[in-house]
């Protein structure tokens, strides 16, 4: 049985990509980020994620693989985009075909000009 979390943003498979299958595991986590393309991203921010997953998913370890701790580390990084965006460090992507603005409505630049 394949467990999994999935988020707006994040993607969370208990298997290994086989060329292109998921192949069920217990051993190996496969993440997803932004599958939508919802925003921007730079490389640097993009391991940001990916190291604050490898936080939570050693911070887990010993706890069994259950569909709740998987739920409950792609909750957390769902928490950790928002703070992303908010900080600026990502970007909604205007050109995305999905433009729901689920983490809050983007910042506009106002005319300095009263």
């Amino acid at each position: 049985m394949l467990l999994k979390s999935t988020t707006r943003h994040i993607r969370i498979f208990a298997a290994e990509m086989d060329k292109d299958d998921l192949v069920p595991s217990n051993q190996v986590l496969t993440l997803d980020i932004d599958p939508d393309n919802e925003f921007n991203w730079n490389e640097d921010t993009l391991q940001k994620v990916y190291r604050k997953f490898d936080e939570l998913v050693e911070a887990s370890s010993g706890e069994d693989l259950t569909d709740y701790n998987l739920r409950r580390i792609g909750s957390d990084l769902e928490h950790y985009l928002r703070a992303l965006l908010q900080k600026g460090e990502i970007r909604y992507n205007l050109s995305s075909r999905v433009n729901n603005y689920s983490m809050g409505l983007p910042h506009v630049a106002g005319n300095a000009n009263p």
